[in-house]
């Protein structure tokens, strides 16, 4: 089998706009008839004009007349020809994720396999998710996060996430004690509703100093956090880590992170202790196997990360399936995500159950898709 085109279908999101405003999926087809489905994460770039364009480059050069079951070799040469793709970025590294979950979704579809039985087989029945909670209104009257977080236990949630710092964006800073103390009321609020029914992640977006995040964690300890996420930006690994050693929260990282060397040092480092992988960012199935491999050996857990589209997210439930080292899986989605397939993926009482299908065991809707289409 060869892989003989590639196809890239940009399509229009719905409000609220979960997983960005625009989607980018591909399509792979083959000789012998088989189409393989990826997607590249949009990360709220308004032009995606290059991303495309980078997306029919690799194909073109190293993609294109290959066997789809060559992912290794494929993902090394994408990786390592180029010269100025090498280094690990967000710009050419999602871009390779889509082309090798579309190689995995064909040879899934070739052997008749869920990917899932290919890397180990299913080890989760089910996996269990979380959500952010509705956060509007809260910070006015911390009350109704208490009231929220009731709402989410009575649905079968076990767990949520939270930003509770504003702005999520910009250089690093520090936050008033009065400010962090409020959050601190918000916390409680949620603790008094539903005590340990439900587990609260606190996430945040690298916007603290280091020493800022040892002060937030050290006054919210009392409360037992899922986890603290990106307390401070991710580059600077060493400083994550010290962070990590002043607070008895799990600290988590990895949705700005890409291939299993840069995932390397934050373990090495016992900067995080939770993996935040994002399957469609990192380099791909196999590419997040490695980490979740990784994770496993130094004792920590996964928790991928998904704020995408569909494609991206059901690639995630595969990896999730085979890994020991899971945790807990994001599920962010808007009726698209479940319109977009013909058979959605199952999410009930906050748990998801793997789809059984070959590949990534889902299919496109194409009446959907042409609705969708980016004119």
């Amino acid at each position: 089998m060869k892989v003989t085109g590639v196809k890239t279908i940009l399509l229009d999101n719905v409000a609220p706009y979960i997983g960005h405003r625009k989607w980018l999926f591909l399509e792979l087809s083959t000789d012998e008839g088989i189409v393989g489905l990826g997607e590249r994460p949009t990360g709220g770039i308004p032009n995606l004009k290059s991303q495309i364009e980078l997306i029919h480059d690799l194909c073109e050069r190293f993609v294109i007349g290959q066997s789809p079951f060559d992912i290794e070799r494929i993902w090394q040469r994408i990786y390592t020809e180029p010269h100025d793709y090498r280094h690990p970025s967000l710009y050419g590294i999602p871009a390779l994720s889509a082309i090798e979950m579309a190689c995995w979704d064909i040879v899934g579809k070739a052997t008749g396999q869920p990917i899932y039985n290919l890397l180990g087989g299913r080890y989760h029945e089910k996996l269990r998710a979380y959500a952010y909670m509705n956060t509007q209104g809260i910070w006015e009257n911390p009350e109704l996060a208490g009231e929220r977080a009731a709402e989410l236990v009575e649905a079968g949630n076990t767990a949520c996430k939270i930003d509770p710092f504003r702005p999520i964006t910009g250089p690093p800073r520090d936050y008033s004690l009065k400010t962090i103390r409020h959050v601190a009321r918000i916390f409680r609020a949620i603790r008094d509703a539903v005590g340990d029914d439900l587990e609260i992640g606190i996430g945040t977006h690298g916007q603290f100093s280091t020493a800022g995040a040892i002060r937030v964690a050290s006054i919210l300890e009392e409360f037992h956090p899922f986890w603290f996420e990106e307390p401070v930006s991710p580059e600077n690994v060493d400083e994550m880590a010290r962070v990590a050693a002043h607070t008895s929260i799990p600290i988590a990282t990895g949705e700005r992170l890409v291939t299993k060397f840069e995932f390397a040092e934050v373990l090495e480092k016992q900067a995080a202790q939770v993996i935040q992988l994002d399957v469609g960012q990192c380099g791909g199935i196999l590419e997040a196997k490695k980490i979740a491999g990784m994770a496993e050996a130094h004792y920590a857990m996964t928790a991928p990360h998904m704020y995408c589209g569909p494609v991206a997210a059901a690639a995630a439930v595969q990896l999730d399936t085979c890994s020991p080292s899971f945790l807990i899986q994001e599920f962010n989605t808007n009726r698209l995500h479940s319109e977009i397939f013909k058979e959605p993926i199952r999410f009930e009482n906050g748990f998801i159950t793997p789809p059984s299908g070959p590949g990534l065991g889902v299919e496109l809707n194409d009446e959907v898709v042409r609705r969708q289409l980016v004119a």
